[in-house]
């Protein structure tokens, strides 16, 4: 057993420069998801990461059907959730975490986002509402990446806008949409519009929890690029 195996909230906070023992939530999930991978172990964790791409496109294809197929939506956007764990739980319970797979890892995630963004559409979400959280989970993300490669080592925050969240938003709008095809109690609303308005709140809300802890992190430090001046930032100073 290893370390990592033994405490997965610690292995977590190792690899991603954030302390999130205190956040139970964010603990829960880390226990479940490494229960769920002991099985799972054997398997190499990019296969997971790939399978929770396709699993993700599986539900594009189900909410594009329409009426109850909705519910499959549903369980397949639950199943790329959790897969989406399960590769870095793998990958942390047997010491194969590396840098590559960090990198397939992102990627897969960001194709995953974008099929949630298209269930929303095919749930009959707006067309802009769909493209303006499709480009606020780039930026998020963009941005976080951006400030790791200038020297941040933490995550800059983990924020109402990650991927549970959004795993969760498009969730409801399969459940509402499969159960409740009227729409949402009292209101009658469009259960994906809802959920896309829901989606754009918490990414406008995430981003600037990110800002801040970005700028918390890095202001004031001194460029260590190959063009360092060795001089702290100063107001006015080239952004690039």
């Amino acid at each position: 057993m290893t370390g990592d195996e033994a405490n997965p909230v610690a292995g977590w906070s190792r690899l991603h420069g954030e302390d999130v023992s205190g956040n139970r939530l964010v603990v829960g999930w880390l226990r479940l998801v490494h229960v769920l991978a002991r099985p799972l172990d054997r398997v190499p964790p990019d296969a997971l990461s790939a399978a929770g791409v396709v699993v993700a496109g599986g539900a594009v294809v189900a909410a594009v059907a329409g009426g109850r197929w909705a519910l499959l939506a549903l369980l397949l956007v639950v199943s790329a959730g959790v897969l989406d764990g399960l590769d870095g739980a793998v990958a942390l319970r047997t010491g194969r975490a590396r840098p590559l797979g960090a990198v397939v890892d992102a990627v897969a995630d960001r194709l995953a986002d974008l099929a949630l963004v298209l269930v929303l559409f095919a749930l009959g979400a707006g067309a802009w509402w769909c493209a303006a959280i499709g480009v606020s989970v780039m930026l998020h993300e963009y941005t976080r990446a951006k400030a790791q490669g200038v020297g941040m080592t933490s995550a800059g925050a983990i924020t109402v806008a990650e991927r549970p969240t959004r795993v969760v938003v498009v969730a409801i709008a399969c459940a509402g949409t499969g159960l409740a095809p009227g729409g949402t109690p009292v209101t009658g609303w469009d259960w994906a519009a809802v959920s896309a308005l829901v989606w754009a709140v918490c990414a406008v809300a995430g981003f600037g929890q990110l800002a801040a802890g970005i700028r918390q992190e890095l202001a004031g430090r001194p460029w260590t690029g190959p063009f360092a001046s060795s001089r702290a930032d100063q107001v006015g100073d080239d952004p690039r």
